[in-house]
């Protein structure tokens, strides 16, 4: 399905609405002016407050990065496949346990992949 593409500028937060930003690696795809977002970029979580479980001798798990699932099948850059606003994203701990889904909240709205 098409969606628009994720970009260095786009507000992406973890399940716990912690930030996460798009880290870009090789900036020579832009859309509109800024880095696409791909496969291949880091998307690290600053301040996620998770804890599990709540209580005494809690062990906090706060999401420290974004996992993406399903980027775009059609529409790559520098190789990767890019990432769209419609694509699965999980945020996840340290030790690799998804917390929940990525939530996108703005986009560039007007370069589409599939």
């Amino acid at each position: 399905m098409p969606g628009p593409i994720l970009h260095v500028g786009a507000v992406i937060q973890c399940p716990h609405a912690a930030p996460a930003q798009v880290v870009p690696g090789a900036a020579r795809v832009l859309v509109n002016g800024t880095p696409a977002a791909t496969m291949a970029n880091a998307y690290p979580v600053t301040g996620c407050p998770f804890q599990i479980p709540v209580g005494a001798g809690t062990k906090p798990q706060p999401c420290i990065r974004i996992q993406w699932t399903a980027p775009a099948v059609r529409v790559q850059a520098m190789g990767a496949p890019v990432i769209i606003a419609l694509s699965a994203g999980l945020g996840t701990s340290a030790e690799g346990i998804p917390q929940g889904p990525a939530i996108i909240s703005a986009v560039q709205p007007r370069v589409i992949a599939t």
